[in-house]
């Protein structure tokens, strides 16, 4: 009787390498000023391509957190409950430092070698969120000095600790934010939640918030009118002393995707909030925070790309079909070729903006110039691009890419998110826009930088050329958001490529995303190409 059962020509699994062996990343790190963390990155890497890592990711996710309002004798306690997987990746997030602890490092390229870890720490999404949270909320906090002393040494401490208790007596804080309402979503302004002045110089909030994620955190930064106007505060989950302040976790929301982590509906009851800022200037105070959140939803696309590409250039090295490896068919060395291209790109891109970023925060008015607007349009474009990018790699891993077995499932439910979080896609277009019409200045450092690689491509002068007569009429420009705002996206990785990587890399990109005629399909590169090199960058090793 012939074996039924005999498995061939299957993958192996895909553990035992290091996730942060990325030439892309790594180029980036020495040339955004932090190649000093390079052995930070690489511990991080390898720790990620572990099963054990692995799996904790998968179980995170698939036992999502439970929600628990009351105690078995009916008192009320509003808390979710967690695998011990999420808390073994959030022990080690912390604990590498990439939630709040660069704001306690000043060796310049700290903010650069945190976004390194943050893309290389790939094996779970949503416990990501609670993470870059704590990483954003420092700098808005810094609007209310007194707060900020209190409580940023705990923000920034590397220690995970996840006790429901008074914040003064934990050794390091979680922090969050609160803002979207049912009726509100991105216009924050038509928040309806109430903040009224306390004689303790506290204000007490009440009102509903449709989306607080990890609703586990020490305190949240939220928004509520006041007498003043609309206006930022800081809400601890227990207040001095250890009572539990009046948030009321309403339900926990059942996602498309990133299921570890809690997104719940919450209510304040009469909840004690701190003033951050001046009353009136809630969306001013945030800002900064939006910049850091949206750097890390590029962060967060660009490592989906690169996992993704990572498991369709293992599947394609191993499985075989009409006689060959997969990644030896000419059509897939195409297909794997363009998802190696976009995935660089958007890597590239990344690793600039995290080295504006740091330069930003330490006073650089160009590279805050140029972060301003190079990351709008990368947000907007780069997570637009993960999803298409997502679906190309698990096609590639055929009927396995679909079972919930195999983790291309798994990226392609959580590639969405990125767009969607901190302002979809027509909200960060238009934001692009908006930071042009107010400070045009930073249009100005936006060629300045993109205009270094000129007469390196013509392909690319041509991009730039057509890029600035955009801007030669405001007729219908927001009708025109979308188009401009993604030649912004191209045109800044364009000018990365061409002047750090690989040749062939660059020309694949001119010869395909800044070509007019091309439609954005994967796989479509034309001849002529040297592809070989532009695939092996994607390959891994594996021990």
């Amino acid at each position: 009787m012939p074996n039924t059962h005999e498995v061939f020509n299957q993958v192996p699994p895909l553990t035992g390498h290091d996730t942060s062996a990325d030439p892309a990343l790594r180029e980036g790190l020495e040339r955004e000023g932090a190649g000093w963390a390079l052995d930070e990155v690489s511990a991080l890497g390898r720790l990620a391509g572990t099963s054990q890592a692995q799996e904790w990711g998968r179980l995170a996710e698939r036992v999502p957190p439970r929600l628990h309002t009351h105690d078995r004798y009916g008192h009320r306690i509003d808390e979710v409950e967690y695998v011990p997987a999420y808390h073994q990746l959030m022990e080690t997030a912390v604990g590498h430092g990439l939630h709040g602890a660069p704001w306690a490092d000043d060796r310049p390229g700290a903010h650069v070698a945190r976004a390194a870890k943050f893309y290389s720490w790939s094996v779970d999404a949503g416990h990501g969120c609670p993470i870059s949270m704590t990483y954003a909320v420092v700098p808005a906090l810094r609007a209310n000095p007194e707060l900020s002393a209190q409580f940023e040494p705990l923000l920034t401490n590397r220690t995970y600790d996840p006790r429901l208790s008074d914040p003064a007596t934990k050794q390091g804080l979680i922090a969050g934010m609160s803002m979207t309402e049912k009726q509100g979503g991105s216009d924050v302004r038509a928040n309806t939640t109430t903040a009224t002045p306390q004689s303790d110089g506290s204000y007490a909030l009440v009102g509903h918030k449709w989306f607080t994620s990890a609703p586990m955190s020490d305190m949240f930064l939220t928004l509520a009118q006041t007498p003043g106007g609309l206006s930022c505060f800081l809400v601890p989950r227990v207040l001095p002393g250890g009572e539990l302040n009046p948030l009321r976790l309403m339900r926990l929301k059942e996602k498309l995707g990133n299921k570890s982590n809690a997104s719940s509906e919450i209510e304040y009851d009469g909840a004690v909030g701190w003033l951050v800022g001046e009353e009136g200037r809630g969306v001013r105070t945030i800002i900064e925070m939006v910049n850091m959140t949206r750097l890390d939803c590029v962060i967060g696309s660009s490592m989906a790309m690169r996992t993704a590409l990572v498991l369709a250039t293992h599947h394609a090295r191993h499985r075989s079909a009409f006689g060959k490896t997969l990644i030896e068919q000419p059509a897939m060395r195409n297909v794997l070729a363009d998802l190696a291209v976009e995935s660089e790109a958007a890597t590239t891109a990344m690793m600039r903006l995290a080295g504006a970023n740091d330069r930003a925060i330490r006073g650089d008015e160009t590279e805050a110039a140029v972060r301003r607007l190079a990351l709008a349009a990368t947000k907007y474009y780069v997570c637009k691009r993960a999803p298409i990018h997502a679906a190309e790699a698990l096609e590639c891993l055929g009927g396995n890419g679909y079972i919930e077995d195999f983790d291309a499932a798994r990226i392609y439910r959580e590639a969405p998110l990125m767009s969607i979080w901190e302002g979809s896609g027509n909200v960060a277009a238009l934001d692009a826009l908006r930071a042009i019409a107010k400070e045009p200045h930073t249009l100005d450092a936006y060629f300045g930088e993109v205009e270094q690689a000129a007469g390196a491509d013509p392909r690319f002068d041509g991009a730039v050329d057509r890029l600035k007569k955009e801007f030669t009429s405001f007729d219908d420009i927001e009708l025109r958001a979308r188009r401009i705002v993604e030649q912004l996206a191209l045109v800044f990785q364009g000018s990365l490529l061409l002047r750090h990587s690989p040749a062939a890399v660059a020309d694949a990109f001119c010869a395909s995303r800044l070509d007019r005629d091309w439609g954005g399909a994967l796989g479509t590169l034309p001849t002529g190409l040297d592809l070989a090199p532009i695939v092996d960058r994607a390959v891994v090793d594996v021990d």
